[in-house]
């Protein structure tokens, strides 16, 4: 069974969490001035990569917060977790979404 660590709980079973999607993607803030593919990027495309992920998770049945995660998306082992506006690991830095939008 693939267990989780919540950065607040610690260790859970997998079944008491829900993912986010990929995690660090930042609302543009002039939606005005986005072309329809813009807007179109910004709400629908994601990266789907093999291996290292940067994702958002939810511990939907534990204490409901939500957190950082770089997940290998070959073995699903999480390699690092982190709270919402906490520093990244130095694990993760190469792996993070920066938040800007193009």
């Amino acid at each position: 069974m693939l267990q989780i660590n919540c950065p607040w709980c610690g260790l859970r079973a997998e079944i008491e969490f829900t993912c986010g999607g990929e995690g660090g993607i930042v609302r543009p803030t002039a939606t005005e001035t986005l072309s329809d593919a813009q807007w179109g990027d910004y709400v629908f495309m994601r990266k789907n990569p093999k291996g290292l992920h940067h994702e958002q998770w939810r511990h939907s049945s534990g204490c409901g917060r939500w957190f950082n995660a770089l997940r290998d998306t070959v073995s699903y082992k999480f390699e690092a977790v982190w709270k919402i506006g906490e520093q990244t690991p130095a694990a993760a830095v190469n792996h993070v979404h920066t938040g800007e939008f193009k």
